[in-house]
């Protein structure tokens, strides 16, 4: 505001200095000069000898002259001088905050991109501690401009951008073919790719250590939870056995060769 632009002024010109002072020297009304200090405090500009000040201007302005019995008091006044906070200059050479925050972002956008090989937002609305997804998508749009990865719309049924590894849509395309024949893989909840009613209709399965989904081609087919098996589609009773007891053995199966699989 004006005011705030005023007092900053001041506080630029003549350093560290008391309330009346700053009244005089911008020609504000104290009442300005208090709501102009409370902005700039806000914004992160200014600060004070005490926190007496600080804690005034969070009070109705009402109430900031009068104490517990009703006796008038000058607490923001009394807080001591009023001075511009004093931001560090990083040394030559040195990188700047925004670059490693960058680089971090950067650094975040390739590992989702390697556990998922398609990434979009959907995808991560479990994942926890992630930077925006306008950061993600400022970075994967400076890859896809670099042509390190790809970008277009690889899954259908859901909005909004995505991104590929380019060796990831050799396998998008061999699925779409419906020529992979049958790959039964068994997941243990916690892992990262239980994407059962994130990207998948149906329930969620919750991500715990005991719980498992049978995954066929890539979409859910049976989810182990609580000790109970339950299908997501109809099958015949001998599948359903020999897929009960694959879904609990924890194994893999390519082409009807069973392999050891690990639980990320």
């Amino acid at each position: 505001s004006h005011a705030a632009q005023a007092v900053f002024d001041c506080l630029r010109e003549l350093g560290a200095s008391f309330l009346d002072d700053l009244v005089m020297a911008s020609g504000l009304l104290r009442t300005q000069v208090e709501a102009a200090l409370g902005e700039l405090v806000a914004a992160g500009w200014v600060t004070a000898d005490s926190f007496a000040g600080l804690r005034a201007l969070l009070a109705p302005a009402a109430r900031r002259r009068r104490g517990r019995r009703g006796a008038v008091r000058p607490p923001v006044a009394a807080a001591g001088r009023w001075a511009l906070v004093r931001r560090a200059s990083p040394a030559p050479g040195s990188p700047s905050a925004s670059s490693v925050g960058d680089a971090r972002v950067e650094a975040v956008a390739r590992v989702l991109l390697l556990r998922y090989g398609v990434v979009f937002r959907k995808l991560l609305e479990r994942e926890s501690g992630l930077p925006p997804w306008r950061e993600l998508l400022y970075v994967y749009r400076r890859l896809e401009a670099r042509g390190e990865i790809r970008g277009g719309r690889f899954v259908t049924g859901f909005s909004g951008e995505q991104f590929a590894l380019p060796e990831a849509l050799a396998p998008l395309r061999r699925l779409a073919r419906d020529d992979a024949g049958e790959d039964l893989v068994v997941l243990c909840g916690a892992d990262p790719l239980n994407l059962t009613g994130i990207i998948t209709p149906g329930k969620r399965l919750p991500a715990v250590m005991g719980n498992r989904v049978l995954y066929r081609n890539g979409a859910p087919l049976a989810l182990l939870s609580g000790g109970e098996v339950e299908f997501l589609m109809p099958l015949e009773a001998e599948r359903q056995w020999r897929l009960r007891n694959l879904l609990l053995r924890h194994g893999h199966v390519r082409g009807g060769t069973k392999r050891p699989a690990t639980a990320g």
